[in-house]
């Protein structure tokens, strides 16, 4: 069975977002004009095809990245709709990481929010180009320019429009298209018919100035345009849309769309430029991976000829088939029953059935191509990362880099029955999710769940509750507090055990050093002359990390440290791992001791929109809470504060700030950075008095 569409035309693409800009409002329009659904869903009447799960209905935001498959003036696209809710990122990057392209939609009201930067900066990070669209100007402070404008100060300098809209809120009717330099109109009961008509009389002027600036960004990236240019010549369409082609996958110019998903005007410009200007699988040519037994860098060609080469990009429970397992084809083909290779743990995995994905329905299918992105059900041991591939050529794709988790609670059954019923269930989320984390305490023996913020952890209990039907007690969150040394310093310790017969023995010299903050852990091995043998030095290691675990002040895990291991010595009989390991676990906690050991705390970026009338309230509530005031703006008629806030003092935070604003104000946060706790706090976090 051959491939439906070549290579070509085929295109890979998400749409990321702030929350509430709109996205799967866009979607589902996209769904509807490519003829995958026949009736529009609404986010604000729970009936959307992209948001399936019944928590994502009720609350009207994404939670999960959902997949679909459509088709659009012959060309295969497969969009994925991501969440736009910062405690969600972790969808959001493992997206970002297996598509080609990126559709990055704006609140026409508010124009670049925090997260639209930080969506961006993900986008930034994989290398993924990208188109925007301003959307919602039907709205009241709706404005196109403002909100363009806030593309080229806020993100890129590099943001051309393509099109302009006719009318801003109530008064939105159509778009130019400055390319045609036509007026499109959206006709019909859901804005299906796409009607060209000449551009009303008092637009001309201002459509003529916005596409001379169109013409001069695109021309100045192409020296052939640009020497037409100078020279007076006429440049056709053709080559200015192959010019912004060029441009916008080499990341030098990004085409910006308008209109309004709700009001079903200017959405298939979006399918238009997918098309037109975002990569194919052939664009990017070749994905890079690793040897798994060599480290040595290799490179597969997007090809159905190459050896099969497949990242997982997600794992998801579904109540009706059980686990589901998502991947990106980047080489090769797939037929169904094939034995494949888990490059990272080394065993075989069946592929019995391969599904593609319209959202939370599916279609069988018998073989996938290169290129392409598919789910399959039953793998084992495959997680989130993990490469699939071709047994008799092995390669590690580079793995998805997940933010760590910066708050905590603890959870316990109700009930003996539901004991290993939680942990089950637990466990399938933790596979899901890499950002949700399960550790026991030892010392206390209570289960801590972690997640990246208390919506997060919020939703995990509900799905505990009715996908898994666990009926557990939560603790109160509680903050994910980290530990660090600011100074150098040097242990030496020996662990020494004679009992009779054959003894202990480990002696290790450790060297700790302060690194920058979210460098993580770092072991050097600096042994010379053989002085502890090789098969020590990973117990000792070993050792090590589960000290720093532990954490020296308080009991949180350690981080930004650097241990060398220089010196020691050995027993020819007595030494073991076990000694080792005890004497690498002592030494650290003696070294950290010395070198002036401190709290972190997760510091949180936090945008508040208020009334005027409330501004001085706000800000005084805000420097209660250790906040520190980085910006004031206005944004329509409202007063925006930039501040960085501990996670600690933003616990019910939405319910003081409703109560001090008449509940006129709104805020959003996401982590920004670890900071050492002042003084007065650490004190009362050691005497276990911050709840």
């Amino acid at each position: 069975m051959n491939r439906s569409h070549p290579l070509e035309k085929l295109r890979n693409f998400g749409i990321i977002a702030h929350i509430d800009a709109g996205k799967t409002t866009v979607s589902e329009r996209l769904l509807f004009y490519t003829g995958v659904s026949h009736k529009i869903g609404e986010v604000h009447e729970g009936d959307t095809v992209m948001d399936w799960m019944p928590q994502e209905r009720e609350r009207g935001i994404t939670i999960t990245a959902a997949a679909i498959t459509m088709q659009w003036k012959g060309i295969q696209m497969n969009l994925i709709d991501t969440p736009g809710h910062i405690d969600f990122t972790a969808e959001v990057q493992r997206s970002l990481r297996v598509l080609d392209g990126a559709v990055v939609v704006f609140d026409g009201v508010a124009g670049v929010e925090p997260q639209s930067e930080t969506v961006w900066r993900q986008a930034d990070k994989y290398g993924t180009p990208r188109i925007c669209f301003i959307n919602k100007l039907d709205r009241m402070g709706g404005s196109f320019e403002k909100s363009y404008q806030s593309i080229l100060d806020k993100l890129t300098k590099n943001a051309v429009a393509m099109t302009i809209p006719i009318g801003e809120e109530e008064h939105l009717s159509a778009v130019i298209d400055l390319l045609k330099m036509k007026a499109i109109y959206f006709e019909g009961e859901k804005g299906e018919i796409v009607v060209e008509k000449e551009i009303p009389a008092d637009m001309v002027g201002k459509a003529k100035a916005w596409r001379e600036k169109m013409v001069d960004r695109i021309a100045g990236e192409d020296d052939a345009l640009t020497n037409k240019l100078l020279g007076g010549e006429e440049i056709s369409n053709e080559e200015l849309m192959a010019a912004m082609r060029k441009a916008c996958l080499a990341f030098k110019l990004v085409p910006v769309f308008c209109g309004s998903a709700l009001k079903n005007k200017g959405t298939q410009f979006i399918l238009d430029a997918v098309i037109d200007y975002l990569p194919s699988p052939l664009d990017i040519g070749f994905v890079k991976g690793t040897d798994p037994k060599t480290g040595a860098e290799i490179e597969r060609k997007f090809s159905d000829t190459e050896p099969f080469a497949a990242l997982v990009f997600k794992v998801a429970t579904d109540p009706f088939v059980g686990q589901l397992t998502f991947f990106r084809v980047y080489s090769g083909v797939l037929n169904k029953g094939t034995y494949l290779l888990n490059s990272v743990t080394g065993e075989q995995e069946r592929i019995a059935r391969i599904l593609r994905m319209k959202s939370n329905s599916r279609e069988e299918l018998d073989v996938i191509y290169a290129g392409e992105i598919g789910a399959t059900v039953g793998l084992k041991n495959t997680i989130t990362g993990h490469t699939l591939c071709d047994k008799e050529n092995p390669v590690v794709l580079e793995k998805i880099s997940f933010p760590e988790p910066v708050i905590s609670m603890r959870v316990e059954p109700k009930t003996k029955a539901d004991q290993e019923k939680l942990i089950m269930s637990i466990r399938k989320l933790t596979q899901e999710d890499p950002t949700f984390r399960i550790k026991e305490d030892i010392e206390t023996g209570e289960t801590i769940i972690s997640g990246m913020g208390e919506l997060h952890l919020d939703i995990i209990q509900d799905r505990l509750r009715r996908e898994f039907n666990v009926d557990a007690n939560f603790g109160k969150p509680q903050v994910a507090y980290r530990e660090t040394i600011t100074a150098e310093s040097e242990a030496e310790e020996k662990y020494v055990r004679q009992s009779g017969g054959k003894g202990q023995y480990g002696h290790v010299r450790l060297r700790l050093k302060p690194l920058e903050r979210g460098t993580g852990f770092q072991f050097v091995d600096e042994i010379k002359g053989g002085a502890i043998p090789k098969e020590f030095i990973k117990p000792t290691e070993k050792g090590v990390i589960e000290a720093l675990d532990k954490g020296i002040i308080a009991g949180y895990p350690m981080v930004d440290v650097e241990v060398t291991l220089y010196d020691g010595s050995f027993h020819e009989v007595d030494s073991s791992e076990f000694a080792f390991k005890i004497a690498g676990s002592m030494a650290v906690q003696a070294g950290a001791k010395k070198a002036k050991p401190v709290i972190l705390e997760p510091i949180m970026k936090t945008e508040v929109i208020t009334p005027d009338a409330f501004f001085g309230t706000v800000i005084s509530d805000l420097s209660s809470r250790r906040g520190k005031i980085e910006e004031t703006k206005e944004r329509m008629g409202m007063k925006v504060l930039d501040a960085m806030v501990p996670l600690s003092e933003m616990f019910g935070y939405a319910t003081a700030l409703r109560s001090l604003t008449e509940g006129r104000a709104s805020f959003t946060m996401e982590f920004n950075k670890y900071e050492i706790v002042p003084n007065n706090v650490a004190q009362q976090i050691m005497e276990g008095k911050v709840k």
